[in-house]
C-alpha cells in the first residue's frame, strides 16, 4: 500500500476541477408547470381578443368587458375573478367543437372548430382564427384561452388550425421562412384558404373575419392579416414580432433577442397588440414596433395612453390611437412593472434552443 506523500501516491482530483463535469444535476421541472403557465397566457390573450374584435366593430358593447386576473401557478385551483363568468360560462345548447382537414394547393392542415348554437334566423356569425404557439396543439389553444365559451356566448365561428411536426419539429408556425411570408404562397395561402373554406361552408360573415394569435401564432397572424387585407377585418399579437422581421431561423433568433422593425405594411389593418415589459423570449421592443407598423398606413392618429392595473394582479399601460375621435385602429398593451401573462412562459416552454425554434 502506497501512503499518501510517498513516491507513486496519485492525489485525487475532485469532480469538480474536471472539465465539463457538473457537480450537480438541474432539476426537473413539474409536470404541468409550462401549461399552467400556458393557460396563464392565453388567458390575457382571451383579454386582447375582445378588444381586437371590438376594433372592427364586432359585438363592440359586448367584447368591451376585460377577463379577469390570471392567478400565479399552483397546485390548487383557484377562485376565478368576479368577472370570470362571462368567459368560463358554457357554451349555448347546439355548439359543437370538431376536427376536420383541409387540403388545397398549398398544403393540407388539420384543424379543430367550434361553431355556436345559433337560431335558424340568426345574421350570419363572425370568424375568428386563432393560430397557437410553439409546442400547442388547438386543444391546448382552446383549452386555455376559454374561446369557445365566449365564442358560444356571443355567437362566433373558431377555427384553430393545427401546426403539425413535419411542418416544424416543435409545431411552431414557420413566420422566419422566406417561403411562409408572401400572399400566395406557403402557410399565409394555406391558412387564407382554410378560412376561406369555413367561411363559406359555415355561411360566417366575410365582412368579420379576425386573425389572432400568441407567440409564433402572433408574428404568424401579422403576416397573414397584411397579405390579405380583403379577408380580415382586424388583427390581435400577442407576443409576437413585426411581419418580416426575419428571413430564416438566424436572423429569427438576433431579432427575437434585439428586436426588428419588419417591413412597412402596403394597407392599413385595425390591430391590437399585447407584449410584456419582461418577456426574455421575444424581446418586448418587437411589440412596440409592430405597433408603429400598424399605425404606419394612416395618414395621423391621436394617441391616449392609460395606465390600469388588474384587480389584484398587474399593472399595464394601454396606448389607444384613434383618427380623430373615431374608433380606435391601433392599440398597444403592456406590463407596467411586472410581466405580462403570457411573458411569464420561460424560454424552455416556447423555445427549444436545441431544436432552433424561433417562439
Amino acid at each position: 500500500m502506497v501512503r499518501r506523500g510517498e513516491p507513486g501516491h496519485r492525489k485525487r482530483v475532485p469532480r469538480s476541477a474536471v472539465p465539463g463535469h457538473m457537480t450537480s444535476t438541474p432539476k426537473r421541472r413539474r409536470h404541468g408547470t409550462g401549461r399552467r403557465r400556458t393557460r396563464k397566457a392565453s388567458s390575457t390573450l382571451t383579454r386582447g381578443l375582445k378588444l381586437a374584435m371590438r376594433l372592427a366593430s364586432m359585438a363592440s358593447t359586448a367584447l368591451s368587458a376585460m377577463t379577469p386576473k390570471v392567478a400565479k401557478p399552483s397546485r390548487t385551483p383557484t377562485k376565478p375573478a368576479k368577472r370570470a363568468g362571462r368567459v368560463q360560462g358554457k357554451a349555448r345548447q347546439g355548439s359543437s367543437f370538431r376536427a376536420g382537414t383541409h387540403d388545397c394547393d398549398h398544403g393540407s392542415r388539420r384543424y379543430k372548430l367550434f361553431t355556436p348554437g345559433l337560431a335558424a334566423d340568426a345574421k350570419p356569425p363572425p370568424l375568428l382564427v386563432m393560430l397557437h404557439g410553439c409546442g400547442q396543439t388547438p386543444d391546448d389553444f382552446a383549452k386555455g384561452t376559454r374561446m369557445n365559451a365566449l365564442a358560444g356566448e356571443f355567437g362566433f365561428i373558431v377555427v384553430y388550425p393545427a401546426q403539425p411536426r413535419d411542418a416544424h419539429p416543435n409545431r411552431c408556425w414557420n413566420w422566419f421562412s422566406r417561403d411562409d411570408q408572401a400572399r400566395g404562397s406557403g402557410e399565409p395561402a394555406l391558412l387564407a384558404s382554410l378560412t376561406r373554406h369555413i367561411v363559406d361552408r359555415h355561411g360566417a360573415d366575410p365582412g368579420r373575419v379576425y386573425v389572432a394569435g400568441l407567440s409564433a401564432g402572433a408574428s404568424a397572424a401579422l403576416i397573414l392579416a397584411g397579405a390579405y387585407p380583403e379577408i380580415f377585418a382586424a388583427v390581435g399579437a400577442h407576443s409576437g414580432l413585426p411581419a418580416g422581421a426575419a428571413q430564416d431561423q438566424a436572423s429569427a433568433l438576433l431579432a427575437m433577442q434585439r428586436g426588428n422593425p419588419g417591413r412597412r405594411l402596403e394597407h392599413p389593418m385595425p390591430t391590437i397588440i399585447f407584449h410584456g415589459s419582461r418577456d426574455h423570449v421575444v424581446h418586448p421592443r418587437n411589440g412596440r414596433l409592430a405597433a408603429i407598423r400598424a399605425r404606419e398606413p394612416y395618414a395621423s392618429l391621436r394617441a391616449t395612453e392609460f395606465a390600469g392595473q388588474i384587480p389584484n394582479g398587474h399593472r399595464y399601460v394601454r396606448t389607444v390611437h384613434r383618427i380623430g375621435s373615431g374608433r380606435p385602429l391601433v392599440e398597444h398593451s403592456g406590463a407596467a412593472s411586472s410581466n405580462f401573462a403570457a411573458n411569464s412562459i420561460p424560454a424552455r416552454v416556447t423555445f427549444r434552443l436545441d431544436m432552433v425554434s424561433p417562439c
